[in-house]
């Protein structure tokens, strides 16, 4: 239904569904005035407020998106990602007093890696557009290859879309392996993911999760991690498409992966971009944001209790943003003091990261709305995701 707005597709989809407003918001659990405004083009759409008008419809979530939703998000500081963001776009060595060598943007790699994986996003303001420099300096393709794939997913992490598309171009004419170009794909998908381009992220999902399946018996960690990590991005776009069942299978294959990685990690994939690790962890972590994706906020506190997040080193990529949906599903049992406690806890581990969080503001905004008066713990976590109180 392309050319309309989100209330046209809205209201043809409910009117060929042949429900009423009132039934729609009984069966999503959004609330009637929210609908109406929406039909009147008076109010655009969050991904999640599409994602349960789709499902209670039972058409997939891309059918009434056409572009990305508006929705708030924490303020980019342009002025200190500027030097970075030229260096990306205008790409040039520029004067370098010293000849860089590939040992040394190597262990710089290392160094900003450490950084992004603990949410030290300022530091990599000072440290990137130098080791950018000197990498497109090298000979080394491969090298270069990984610094402006770390530098595009530091993009999409504060949401500078353009120059992480950008950073991301110019890595895909760098790839030397099929594992490189699996990691530069999972992070695209995830640029297109946060973007709100839900299509285009779920066909490349897909895609490469077919390219890349191994035969399990003979796999190595590194393919087992690759295809693993496709199947997270897999089953993380089909559940936000309303297409449960394909999420279901995604996650089985992807379970089935995690089953076969050998002891000792993924050292392969991490070095070919895959910062976010996989494991039967990470899959039961995908689980519960399935299960927050589907509003079943039970489901989400059920799983989370069996992996223990709080147990996991705060470095573990995916431990935070697990948190998130913990705090949650806290909420949307009304367990606002525990939801608290958690946000605090992801703070003090990376209050750097969390002030990133769009996902991040909208917990706390919901926790602030249903509340007649804030703790002075609540109003840290607004001033800390940048919501007005």
């Amino acid at each position: 239904m392309p050319g309309h707005t989100f209330g046209d597709r809205l209201r043809k989809a409910r009117k060929l569904a042949g429900i009423t407003q009132h039934d729609l918001a009984a069966r999503s659990g959004v609330s009637l005035s929210m609908i109406r405004k929406i039909e009147q083009g008076s109010r655009e759409s969050r991904l999640e407020t599409a994602r349960r008008l789709a499902s209670a419809l039972d058409i997939p979530t891309t059918r009434l998106l056409a572009t990305e939703p508006r929705e708030s998000a924490p303020p980019v500081d342009h002025d200190l990602w500027a030097e970075l963001v030229a260096t990306v776009t205008a790409p040039s060595p520029g004067d370098i007093e010293e000849e860089p060598t590939p040992a040394g943007v190597s262990t710089g790699l290392n160094s900003a890696v450490d950084l992004y994986v603990r949410g030290r996003f300022t530091d990599l303001a000072t440290l990137l557009p130098a080791l950018v420099r000197d990498s497109t300096a090298l000979a080394d393709t491969s090298l270069q290859m990984r610094v402006l794939q770390l530098t595009g997913r530091l993009m999409t992490q504060i949401r500078l879309y353009e120059t992480a598309s950008t950073a991301f171009d110019r890595a895909d004419r760098l790839v030397p392996d099929t594992l490189h170009g699996a990691s530069l794909a999972n992070n695209r998908c995830w640029l297109l993911l946060r973007s709100g381009r839900l299509e285009e992220a779920s066909d490349l999902a897909a895609r490469w999760a077919v390219e890349l399946e191994p035969r399990l018996s003979t796999a190595t960690n590194g393919e087992l991690s690759a295809w693993g990590a496709m199947l997270l991005r897999v089953a993380a776009t089909a559940a936000r498409d309303s297409r449960s069942d394909d999420a279901q299978h995604a996650l089985r294959l992807a379970t089935a992966a995690g089953a076969m990685m050998r002891p000792g990690g993924a050292e392969e994939a991490r070095t070919a971009g895959f910062y976010r690790g996989f494991s039967s962890v990470t899959v039961a972590m995908q689980r519960a944001e399935r299960a927050m994706v589907e509003d079943r906020p039970d489901e989400v506190l059920r799983l989370a209790d069996r992996i223990g997040a709080l147990r996991l080193a705060p470095t573990v990529n995916s431990r935070n943003r697990h948190l998130l949906d913990v705090a949650h599903a806290q909420i949307r049992t009304r367990r606002y003091g525990e939801a608290t406690e958690t946000l605090l806890r992801v703070e003090r581990d990376a209050p750097q990261w969390l002030g990133h969080q769009r996902y991040a503001r909208d917990i706390v905004q919901a926790m602030t709305e249903r509340r007649r008066k804030l703790t002075p713990e609540m109003r840290q976590l607004t001033q800390r995701v940048h919501l007005p109180t």
